[in-house]
């Protein structure tokens, strides 16, 4: 019995053999089209091996090895597999993805799973933790805000406290919707997620979009995720009173603890019915963005400033308010990641009532979103000039002006490619942009707006 497999760049399968079929006990119309080859390996391999199969079927041409594979009935099948590169009209060509060739064998097959690997299950593939920088940059910011403006603005001990609440918090909300999405059959109806795999080295292999896939993968279960995510919270419940404890015995009052807490259920409750029934905010034609430039942008802004001060804050005062606007391009960039995301994902969360933006524009329209929401973040980068001139010491309005420049010549290149591959799946690359946009944008302001940081 020889399995013959071929899969894109991505790992969606387009071929498949009647020994494959009998091999893995799945049916044609269950996988061609739908399926990534993944579905036929445990997670944990997946994480740690396949991707340096891919890279060196690449490179030497083909990639040789012995592993086990998982059937349908969850059967474990030891087995030889030849990965080799396809190309569309030959090796001069573009690649164009994979073909493995899969022979069951009698040995018994042990692959050991090593502990980074472990790290990564927990870490970033369950979690999804790499994408905690939207959360945690935001934090930096207003601590170099702070620092530029004055000594002594902001208590390092409630900054590291409010870093890892928030990353406690950022996490909880991710696996949280991960639950409801799986248990909507909103990721079971998606086949058409983007995962980053080979596209690039500082996100290798990971979702871009139709959640974690991790329940998909064997990597946790659907209640281990609920229950990880309850753990996640009450890490976030314990490390919040922790800071506002330290809130009160650095600044002598209650009202800075007071309004953490009052910002932080509302950045819960956010996170929480953003794909949570009954409310499910992703589901309501642009609550759910709004949900998300809130919670990621003026409200996370507001809520570290009132967590790191060392002085009370009043409401409505001018540090309250430059706070605040110094959120918004963040939170609007932030936005712009997930709206990219909901691209490849329009088809099923159609099917599912999961009615975003993208599915109630189309996604020819929803193009056009894509561009107002980058050009009110650098707008609003712009009018942030005058405060950080008149907040600031020896503020460098030049380097500042260069650098928003760059980065906004930066995201109008990512535009142009997402007006031109909308319907694409080439797409990725400019999911994967967006997501570096923010990054850089959110560094470049915890650089700029104080040295304490470099």
């Amino acid at each position: 019995m020889k399995s013959v497999v071929t899969c894109d760049m991505e790992g969606v399968i387009e071929t498949i053999n009647e020994d494959g079929i009998k091999l893995f006990g799945y049916s044609k119309e269950e996988l061609v089209g739908k399926k990534r080859v993944s579905l036929f390996s445990p997670g944990e391999i997946v994480i740690q091996n396949v991707g340096m199969w891919l890279s060196n079927a690449i490179k030497h041409g083909e990639h040789n090895t012995k592993t086990y594979f998982l059937n349908k009935e969850g059967k474990k099948l030891n087995a030889r597999i030849r990965i080799t590169p396809t190309f569309a009209r030959g090796k001069n060509n573009l690649q164009t993805g994979y073909c493995g060739v899969t022979v069951p064998i009698e040995e018994e097959v042990v692959v050991p799973i090593k502990l980074t690997t472990k790290f990564i299950k927990w870490a970033f593939a369950i979690t999804r933790g790499g994408f905690t920088s939207a959360s945690l940059f935001p934090i930096f910011a207003v601590a170099a805000f702070l620092a530029g403006t004055g000594n002594g603005l902001f208590s390092p001990l409630a900054l590291v406290l409010c870093l890892l609440g928030i990353f406690f918090l950022h996490l909880s909300s991710n696996i949280y919707n991960d639950y409801f999405d799986v248990k909507d059959g909103t990721d079971e109806a998606n086949t058409e997620y983007f995962n980053a795999g080979l596209n690039s080295k500082v996100l290798e292999g990971a979702q871009l979009s139709g959640g974690s896939r991790s329940i998909e993968l064997g990597l946790i279960t659907l209640e281990g995720t609920k229950s990880l995510a309850r753990n996640m919270l009450i890490g976030a419940f314990l490390t919040a009173s922790v800071l506002m404890y330290v809130s009160y015995l650095t600044t002598g009052s209650l009202s800075n603890a007071k309004n953490v807490a009052i910002i932080g259920l509302i950045g819960l409750f956010l996170g929480y019915f953003y794909t949570a029934r009954p409310i499910r905010l992703a589901s309501r034609r642009g609550l759910g963005e709004i949900a998300i430039f809130l919670a990621f942008g003026p409200l996370l802004t507001l809520g570290t400033l009132f967590a790191i001060s060392t002085n009370t804050i009043e409401l409505f005062s001018i540090d309250f308010y430059n706070v605040m606007y110094l959120g918004i391009p963040l939170g609007l960039l932030t936005t712009n990641i997930l709206y990219i995301n909901q691209f490849p994902d329009t088809n099923s969360d159609a099917k599912t009532g999961k009615n975003h933006l993208v599915v109630t524009l189309g996604k020819k329209a929803a193009r056009w979103g894509y561009l107002l929401i980058l050009l009110a973040a650098f707008g609003s980068s712009y009018f942030l000039l005058d405060i950080f001139n008149s907040s600031i010491d020896n503020f460098n309005s030049n380097v500042y002006l260069i650098g928003t420049g760059i980065l906004f010549i930066y995201g109008l290149y990512i535009f142009t490619r997402v007006f031109k591959l909308y319907e694409s799946r080439e797409l990725i690359n400019s999911n994967l942009n967006t997501i570096y946009l923010q990054i850089f944008f959110g560094l470049f302001y915890a650089l700029i707006l104080n040295n304490f940081f470099i």
